[in-house]
């Protein structure tokens, strides 16, 4: 592809969109250009607290147990309170946890704010999910969604560049200093993100009131729960970037620098092609990408049995990459097309679990693999999982009637009334 193709395709990429969106993706931005406590929270309570290693593994684990209630509780408050003031308050609980966490030194508390930071920044991601299926028109949601995606793997990346510089001064500065970015994130939503709960209809005289959305409503569409397993199915292969991929590099002789280097290859990859590739995505068909990503996410890893140098675990980082940019934004588009627009907060709430549950599946899993078995069937056994996951999804699609395409005028029409 050349340079003036490349433009083009990110000048379309962004090009239309609705103005409070691009407020959210700002936010987003903000938020992920200061979020690294997590990173460095096994190193800091291990090195810097002289905690064990299991101690550190519990208070991930009671992270990762907060995620995956706060994924529910955050999608109910959204379709109840609205998305505005979850989110809202999301991020202020976030902000003060986290400042909270930079001055507790005992055990028991510092286990207690985990498990609370795990619940207050988890419960924003079922609120923004909502509000961006709200405000962006259906037939560009997969192109917000990749955006998004965009924006949390660029503030990632940034982030992980100053954030290691900044904890080896100190660890309560960092903490203080994601305290404040994640603050600077609730002022933006405060000041600029209004709230976009679609409004109950009102019934029409002597006709039926509509039934409403209920986490029962949820969990009784058997399409949308299909689709959260399938999820959970790729979140677990694709958690092994942080599980199995590190130990087994570590197990044949590769130093944490190196880890380093083939890890930063995935945020690399995304920022330089997820926009581009965003223009590709969103005119095909979202039933053969999910089957194509699935097995590009699981045979990607499944090629790390064969990796030896550095070079060729970066490679496998590219594949399943790849895989990635095109799994994430085309799922979140297909949640917000099942998802009821009064339970929207609620669908993206049990969606957001899969992968919460998965942070909490995989290690146990990759690690018990590892133990008895060894690399091999670990990988193997990720070529698996992404195979049962892309025949998953054709079943899935079957019977799934099409999106309207977009409007031939509509990307014209928003540029001229966002010039007027």
């Amino acid at each position: 592809m050349s340079v003036a193709a490349l433009r083009r395709a990110a000048k379309e990429s962004v090009s239309g969109l609705p103005r409070e969106f691009w407020w959210l993706w700002t936010s987003t931005l903000v938020n992920r250009l200061g979020g690294f406590v997590l990173t460095f929270l096994a190193l800091y309570l291990t090195a810097q607290r002289g905690f064990s290693a299991a101690y550190a593994g519990l208070v991930a684990s009671l992270i990762g147990l907060g995620g995956v209630i706060a994924s529910v509780l955050g999608g109910v408050l959204a379709d109840r309170l609205g998305r505005r003031p979850t989110l809202l308050a999301a991020q202020l609980a976030t902000a003060a946890t986290v400042a909270v966490l930079a001055f507790v030194r005992d055990p028991v508390p510092i286990a207690l704010t985990g498990f609370v930071l795990g619940l207050a920044s988890n419960a924003s991601r079922p609120a923004i999910q909502a509000m961006m299926a709200d405000i962006v028109p259906p037939h560009d949601r997969v192109r917000a969604f990749s955006l998004n995606y965009w924006a949390i793997n660029l503030g990632f990346a940034v982030s992980s560049v100053y954030a290691g510089f900044l904890v080896a001064q100190s660890y309560t500065l960092g903490f203080l200093v994601e305290a404040g970015m994640t603050l600077a994130c609730a002022c933006v939503v405060f000041v600029k993100v209004k709230e976009s709960r679609p409004q109950q209809a009102v019934p029409v005289a002597g006709a039926a009131l509509p039934k409403p959305v209920t986490m029962g409503t949820v969990l009784r569409d058997g399409r949308f729960m299909l689709m959260v397993g399938l999820s959970f199915l790729v979140a677990v292969v694709f958690t092994q970037s942080s599980v199995g991929l590190p130990i087994v590099m570590g197990e044949n002789g590769f130093s944490s620098s190196d880890v380093g280097l083939v890890a930063a290859v995935n945020g690399l990859v995304i920022v330089a092609l997820q926009i581009p590739l965003t223009r590709i995505i969103e005119r095909r068909d979202p039933g053969r990408l999910l089957t194509f990503s699935s097995l590009l996410i699981g045979y990607g890893f499944a090629l790390t049995a064969f990796a030896g140098s550095l070079a060729a675990y970066a490679l496998t980082v590219v594949v399943w990459t790849l895989g990635e940019m095109v799994n994430a934004p085309t799922q979140s588009g297909l949640v917000a097309r099942l998802a009821p627009a009064e339970g929207r907060g609620r669908y993206q709430g049990v969606y957001t679990t899969s992968w919460s549950a998965a942070a909490l599946v995989a290690p146990l899993a990759g690690g018990w693999v590892l133990d008895s078995a060894g690399a091999g069937w670990l990988w193997g056994s990720c070529a698996v999982l992404g195979t049962v996951a892309s025949v998953g999804y054709r079943f899935l699609m079957r019977g799934l009637p099409a999106q309207s395409p977009a409007p031939v005028a509509h990307r014209s029409d928003t540029v001229e009334k966002a010039a007027a």
